[in-house]
């Protein structure tokens, strides 16, 4: 049996993580936004932990993980809306809004594609093709309207508090681009690393026989 190189990437990238946290926790812009940025990592870290003996994930997984995890504590701690270097863009080229929001929305699609084509891979009958490929898009649209309708429940609940976790920046269309952009991550994500993902995936099964 082969030695098991998905564990040792996955403990590679908690004290990267642990260390980035800890920068986007201490002294955020604002606590709340922080706290609501930030909890799909304080749920996702300890679901990770505790599953990767089990159910270890490929190297990649787990790397676009990390990277998923440190674009939503930067935007925890300054805010999506008010992230430096994308204000520094946004006034350098005279864009209409800080466009950081919109990379996490691309990366909301394009990280969970990999995930939950993992899953389907190695849980499922189903092969790598067509079905793969549109039951993965599925399911990551699905994943980002429920995060749309957490917004729009915490809005309810928090009223004006809100307003830096929605990071609308005055566009009426944003919920639309939050979903549209995470399906072009979905769909990126699935064309350009799908064969890696299998080589990935083959080493793995490999590795438990």
């Amino acid at each position: 049996m082969r030695p098991n190189s998905t564990r040792i990437d996955s403990r590679f990238w908690l004290l990267p993580t642990l260390l980035v946290m800890i920068w986007s926790g201490y002294q955020p812009k604002d606590y709340f936004t922080w706290f609501l940025e930030v909890a799909p990592v304080l749920i996702a870290l300890p679901v990770l932990l505790l599953s990767g003996r089990r159910f270890p994930l490929t190297p990649l997984a787990y790397g676009l993980l990390a990277l998923h995890g440190v674009i939503l504590m930067v935007g925890g701690h300054y805010t999506y809306a008010e992230m430096p270097l994308f204000n520094w863009l946004r006034d350098s080229f005279e864009l209409s809004r800080n466009h950081y929001d919109r990379v996490g929305h691309i990366a909301q699609g394009f990280i969970p594609a990999i995930v939950a084509r993992e899953i389907l891979l190695r849980k499922t009958p189903l092969t790598p093709g067509k079905w793969i490929f549109f039951l993965t898009t599925c399911i990551c649209l699905a994943i980002s309207a429920f995060y749309e309708m957490i917004e729009w429940w915490v809005a309810l609940g928090s009223g004006d508090e809100a307003v830096a976790f929605l990071a609308t920046q005055g566009d009426v269309w944003d919920t639309q681009w939050d979903m549209f952009l995470a399906l072009c991550g979905a769909l990126a994500a699935q064309l350009l690393l799908a064969g890696w993902h299998d080589r990935q995936l083959a080493e793995i099964k490999q590795g438990t026989q």
